[in-house]
Parts: C-alpha cells; structure tokens; sequence
C-alpha cells in the first residue's frame, strides 16, 4: 500500500469516541439474554483489550467464543446511540486531513461496530481496522505507513513502538499520564482537545529539520 506523507492512526475506546454508556448497555443486554451476572460498572472501567479478554471474566472458557459473538450481535441495537464523541475527535481527524494526512483507525473493536460507531458520529476517518490489539496494531499501522498513534491505553502504546510510529498518548481512558509515560509514550496529552495544535508543531518542526 502507499505511504503518505503523514499517516495517523487513532485508537477508538476512550480516544475517539466515549463507548462507556453504550458499552454498559449492550452488557446489561447480553446478561439478560443468558441469566449471567455481569457487573457492568466495573466493565467500562477496563476498556481497551479484545472482548474475549472481558468476556472470560464471566463466563467458561468453553464458552467465550459464542458469547462473544452474541455480544457483538446484540452491540449495534444497544450501544451505538448511547455512545458519544470525546472532545476534540472530528478536529483531531480533520486537523490531519486538514495537513493533507491521512487519519486512519486502528482498533480492537470488531470491525463493523467500529464503522457504524464513527458514521453515527459523523467522524470521516479515512480508513477503519478492527480486531488489532496491543503490538498487534502494528500490522495495520505498518500497512498504511503511519508514523504516528494516537492511543489512551498503554496497550496502544505497545502498538505504536511495535510499529516503529511515534506515541501520542491521551489521558482519557482507564491508564493514567504516569502509567502511560512508563509504558513509554513520546507524547502524553490531557486529550484530543489538544492534538491539533501539537501536530501543527511537530508537522511545522519537522519541516525545518
């Protein structure tokens, strides 16, 4: 695939988009339809890795697969118009378009909930990859020549290194600016409020080097 000249990729959980309410909703969901306990409060503060990783937290082994997919299948009635847009997403996407970049999305979501989140949202991302977690991010990253990640979680920024990108951390998720200084961010930002700003710079910087 080709690379641009400036390739960002975004994290989605907790990055771009606020998927705790929905997230909490399509759990009480799937709870319901199979008479299992789970408590939801505690599930939204641990967003980030794969599903199955959540799921094994209530359910057998034996069963993680299937309830995953129920999950995933009851996740678009339930958890797409509770979810909101955290401040500052669509300029942080159109603050890289607007720089003639390309912002992709690269994310542990499956892949079609990922997409109807972002068109309910009206954020225009130029490509989305679901299913990537951690240093597995890489393997998108690096297909689309990205050399920045924008991520909450240190799992992101195990992916960005695993990728030779650089990374942009936000506080904003379940990792605080500490955790994700140590896991060994390049950048930590309060959020994607201000990311326009910081790229401008780091663009501007670039150029004179």
């Amino acid at each position: 695939m080709a690379t641009h000249t400036l390739t960002v990729g975004f994290d989605l959980d907790m990055t771009l988009i606020d998927s705790r309410p929905g997230i909490k909703d399509a759990y009480t969901a799937l709870s319901a339809a199979t008479g299992t306990y789970i408590d939801t409060d505690l599930v939204t503060t641990r967003l980030g890795p794969p599903l199955e990783q959540e799921i094994r937290n209530w359910f057998p082994e034996d069963q993680v697969a299937e309830i995953a997919d129920r999950y995933r299948a009851l996740y678009p009635e339930h958890a797409i118009t509770g979810t909101l847009a955290m401040e500052g997403a669509r300029e942080a996407i159109e603050g890289v378009q607007r720089l003639g970049g390309r912002a992709i999305v690269v994310t542990a979501k499956y892949e079609p909930n990922a997409k109807l989140h972002l068109k309910h949202l009206d954020i225009h991302a130029d490509a989305v990859v679901g299913s990537l977690w951690a240093e597995g991010k890489a393997e998108a990253l690096r297909e689309y020549g990205a050399s920045i990640y924008v991520g909450d979680h240190t799992g992101d920024v195990r992916g960005a290194r695993a990728a030779d990108a650089l990374s942009v951390a936000v506080a904003t998720g379940p990792c605080s600016e500490e955790e994700l200084r140590e896991a060994g961010a390049d950048v930590v930002l309060p959020g994607l409020a201000a990311f326009p700003a910081w790229l401008e710079g780091y663009v501007a910087d670039a150029s004179r080097a």
